[in-house]
């Protein structure tokens, strides 16, 4: 080498491929690691869902057998409850048959004492008919302010009797001998038989019945 000369240094090649290419391979290995971490992350989550779903779906199922149960017990309650309104339908109207029969029995002699008890002094009564409930009541007062009291006695004072109606009033010669005859007042009325409320039995709910016996 000649003085002056620039001094040439030794070129030293380096082949970087195979560095290169391992990195490719890390970082190829990397994602597929990463791929496969996440497949399996999402598997484990549609794995929780799914078991969520089916824990949740048991718990409503058994929910609803727990209130189809109730509803069916409910059911043959209320069967139990209608047999028993039945049943009770039946006793009452066996009840009032009884009782009617017993009052049917007991309203005449009843009607004869109401009769007695609040025909004023001076009326007479001559003849009684009852058809069902109504009563029509002929006779003959020695004044129409007799038959006054008596309609108001009726009306007022009587647990058997109510709304007498006057029918009709007019006066008449009564022979009361062979030679004599009086003045009075003949007359006609209809009246109402009424049935005051008792108690009723325990359980069972007033109703009208007939009145207790004198």
């Amino acid at each position: 080498m000649r003085p002056g000369d620039a001094e040439v240094l030794p070129v030293i090649l380096i082949n970087l491929l195979p560095h290169r290419e391992e990195k490719r391979k890390r970082r190829k290995s990397a994602f597929f690691a990463g791929l496969g971490l996440s497949a399996l992350v999402g598997v484990g989550l549609l794995m929780a869902g799914y078991a969520l779903y089916q824990h949740l779906s048991a718990e409503q199922r058994s929910r609803n057998q727990y209130l189809n149960d109730q509803i069916a017990k409910l059911d043959d309650q209320i069967k139990d409850i209608a047999n028993l309104k039945s049943e009770l339908e039946s006793l009452k109207s066996r009840q009032r048959a009884v009782e009617d029969l017993q009052s049917d029995r007991n309203t005449p002699v009843q009607l004869l004492n109401e009769l007695a008890r609040h025909t004023p002094e001076g009326v007479y009564l001559t003849a009684i008919r009852q058809s069902e409930k109504v009563v029509t009541i002929s006779g003959i007062a020695q004044t129409q302010e007799r038959v006054s009291e008596f309609i108001r006695n009726t009306s007022r004072s009587s647990e058997w009797l109510e709304r007498p109606d006057l029918v009709e009033i007019k006066a008449t010669n009564l022979s009361t001998s062979s030679r004599d005859q009086k003045r009075l007042n003949e007359f006609s009325m209809r009246v109402s038989i009424k049935e005051p409320v008792r108690e009723a039995a325990p359980g069972i709910p007033n109703k009208p019945a007939a009145a207790p016996k004198s």
